[in-house]
């Protein structure tokens, strides 16, 4: 009777592993979409120790059948044995996070940051801010795109010696060669910032990253800044605000911008950077920058 229950626990991962191989595209789409029902059937220490590491191998396949996979990956902490083994399931999304297509890289960077939030302080300084690093320093641009989702999640319950190692790589990201990856560095900025302290925003993002961001020879990196000063000047006291010169100076810079892409930007934010300053910066830089907006010469 042993021998038989062993064979029948068996028998599913055998018909996923050969339906994960078949040629039909459809076959291995549904043996991803029912990795659940073979990890229960496994057990966890099974699935830690067989299915993630067959998984981790398996990265090589039609962009469908990987975005699914990086979709069922993110709820498979409780298959695995709960949140104490969650970082087993970091490698194969490591690994997902670099591929190509944004679709399967989107869902891994989701499935990421949905798996860091059930991990512990150790575990986030130990597997989760080295693979950061990893993807942040890797070759090829699309590896960094992925980074810059990831390090609003685990930021707050890293040590200050981590966290000032993270928003040096962040940083790296902002000045980092490729629009494609300046781009997303300056998407993913207004969460980051909304992690940091005001004092570290003041210091290290005001300067070194909007300032930078919002001169960028890139129009579609530029009108991205628009909502990272938003983020910014929700972020530092009120009282404060006026007496950040660069800050200001970038403001009067969106407004006023070559492209109008950009004037569009902030155009169409006007009422949430009114909400996020001072009386004194709306009167003395909003009001004069949106009158000018009205009598742009772009129809748009």
């Amino acid at each position: 009777m042993d021998e038989q229950n062993q064979g029948d626990e068996l028998y599913p991962i055998a018909v996923l592993i050969d339906e994960l191989k078949h040629d039909d595209v459809l076959l291995r789409l549904n043996a991803i979409r029912r990795l659940s029902t073979i990890a229960l059937a496994l057990g966890p220490e099974r699935t830690r120790d067989e299915l993630i590491p067959f998984l981790d191998e398996s990265v090589e396949d039609e962009d469908e059948v990987l975005t699914a996979l990086s979709d069922e990956l993110g709820s498979f902490v409780e298959y695995v044995g709960g949140p104490e083994f969650g970082h087993v399931l970091l490698s194969p999304l490591e690994n997902l996070a670099t591929i190509e297509e944004p679709l399967v890289r989107d869902k891994a960077v989701e499935s990421l940051n949905k798996i860091c939030a059930q991990l512990s302080q150790h575990q986030i300084e130990t597997y989760f801010t080295p693979l950061i690093v990893r993807l942040s320093k890797a070759d090829w641009f699309t590896s960094k795109i992925s980074a810059a989702g990831l390090y609003t999640t685990p930021y707050p319950h890293c040590t200050p010696q981590t966290q000032e190692g993270l928003r040096a790589q962040f940083g790296g990201l902002v000045r980092d060669d490729t629009p494609m990856v300046r781009r997303q560095a300056a998407t993913s900025l207004p969460a980051f910032v909304g992690v940091l302290q005001p004092d570290v925003v003041v210091q290290e993002v005001i300067g070194p990253m909007f300032q930078h961001l919002s001169s960028d020879d890139q129009d579609s990196v530029r009108l991205l800044t628009v909502d990272v000063l938003i983020a910014i000047a929700e972020r530092i006291p009120k009282e404060q605000q006026s007496s950040h010169g660069v800050l200001l100076t970038s403001l009067r810079g969106l407004f006023e911008d070559k492209s109008w892409r950009v004037r569009y930007m902030a155009a169409d934010r006007y009422e949430k950077i009114a909400k996020a300053v001072d009386e004194e910066v709306i009167a003395r830089d909003l009001v004069p920058a949106f009158v000018k907006l009205l009598k742009d010469t772009e129809a748009e």
